[in-house]
């Protein structure tokens, strides 16, 4: 089995999937096309991928809209392609769990960089590498399982009902989205220390070019409602006043 990685492009228009695609494959890459969600979903289906190409404006399932569906179901990392000055669908692209983004038209060397980075941030080893993968850590009550991206009640808080989360047993078992795992690591990365806006963005997206202050509190505000027992009123994520966020628990590796 090739060693190379494999991307998936899923794209409308034959000429942009072509273009692509040859280009990926002239610096090292495998490439497979798909013109729409379908396609994709066929693909997906068939074959493993380390990364998908995706663009917003598609007929039938649009961009956004396979992005938070892949997010959900724990899938391979995304790059989206965007109209240029659309930057709506920017920000709503990594609300709902895009990697990153690239407006078109874009220059392929660009595209290439792009995948890059986010391919060494995934490690090519699962849907998602963090520096804590293959680890469960305890926090708060909960357990996170780096691997399957589910947080479970940890059984002490269960019984106690510490920060039991109001939805009751039904919610004892939590998947969470790309965008909501990855700034859940970084947070678990860096216990009761204070990080920007700017800084979890950076460290989740993988970008500082453009900062949305609101992707961030959208995601912060989701978060919450899966961890805290009252979500207005958080007790694990703390807002800092002129600050930013903090995760406000010890984390310990369980074995």
């Amino acid at each position: 089995m090739s060693d190379e990685p494999h991307i998936l492009i899923v794209d409308d228009h034959r000429d942009i999937r072509d273009a692509v695609s040859r280009y990926l494959e002239k610096n090292g890459f495998r490439a497979t096309t798909a013109r729409d969600a379908a396609d994709m979903d066929a693909r997906l289906k068939a074959g493993r991928f380390d990364l998908i190409v995706l663009d917003v404006m598609m007929p039938g399932e649009d961009g956004l809209s396979v992005c938070r569906r892949l997010s959900a179901e724990g899938q391979v990392p995304i790059l989206m392609l965007t109209a240029l000055g659309e930057e709506t669908d920017r920000i709503v692209g990594l609300e709902v769990g895009a990697d990153d983004y690239l407006p078109k038209p874009f220059n392929p060397r660009e595209l290439l960089a792009r995948i890059k980075a986010i391919l060494r941030r995934a490690g090519r080893a699962g849907p998602v590498a963090t520096g804590l993968s293959s680890r469960k850590l305890g926090f708060a009550g909960w357990i996170l399982d780096t691997d399957t991206r589910v947080l479970t009640r940890a059984a002490a808080a269960e019984d106690a009902g510490a920060d039991a989360d109001a939805s009751g047993d039904d919610q004892r078992e939590v998947r969470l989205t790309t965008a909501e795992f990855k700034l859940l690591t970084t947070l678990l990365e860096r216990p009761r220390f204070v990080l920007s806006r700017e800084q979890l963005l950076d460290l989740t997206a993988g970008r500082a070019a453009q900062v949305f202050d609101r992707t961030i509190d959208n995601q912060v505000s989701r978060l919450r409602r899966k961890i805290e027992q009252d979500p207005s009123a958080p007790r694990i994520i703390t807002t800092v006043r002129g600050g930013g966020y903090s995760l406000a628990s010890d984390v310990e590796e369980l074995t």
